[in-house]
């Protein structure tokens, strides 16, 4: 199996492979990246659109890519940045799709709980400010440090840090509230 270098690589070339190359890449990574888009935007639709151009983007760009940097973390900050330029642009926070999050196999109890406490998580993060959001998507999702996250959204690490604490504490108090 080729890794992600050999496709990357295998891309640039241009050849007559290079896209069955690139459409590997998509495979591999298109969850991951559909996941943080969605976590961010809270909306399927424009998850989807948002991971589509992600992965247009970096067709386009991979000539510019560092082969020496891994792929993954890559290619799902180039989604955060999407995500959080479309919230900037539209400054609208969008309603969650309904989904199942408990195992079929629990108890109608147990699948009820686990379902509100999901639906309250989701709630409570959807109801954050977007730089709020994409911080603690980057920080506790995609687990970005603190000077990655910095660097990816070319704010100060005092921003971050001021960001995180602000977000958390506003999580633990809607969340607490909830109970």
């Amino acid at each position: 199996m080729p890794t992600d270098r050999d496709l990357i690589l295998q891309t640039r070339r241009g050849d007559a492979d290079s896209r069955a190359a690139f459409g590997e890449l998509v495979t591999r990574y298109q969850t991951s990246v559909f996941n943080v888009c969605y976590r961010i935007l809270h909306e399927r639709g424009e998850a989807e659109d948002l991971a589509q151009e992600t992965f247009i983007r970096a067709y386009d760009r991979i000539h510019t890519f560092d082969i020496e940097r891994e792929f993954g973390p890559w290619i799902r900050r180039v989604a955060a940045n999407l995500c959080l330029n479309a919230i900037e642009a539209s400054k609208d926070t969008a309603e969650l799709d309904d989904e199942r999050d408990a195992d079929s196999a629990q108890l109608p109890e147990a699948v009820y709980e686990v379902h509100e406490r999901s639906e309250t998580i989701r709630s409570a993060l959807a109801s954050l400010p977007a730089h709020y959001r994409v911080v603690v998507e980057l920080r506790h999702f995609q687990e970005l440090s603190y000077e990655e996250i910095a660097a990816e959204l070319k704010i100060p690490l005092s921003d971050v840090k001021s960001h995180l604490f602000r977000a958390r504490k506003i999580l633990a108090e809607k969340l607490h509230a909830s109970h």
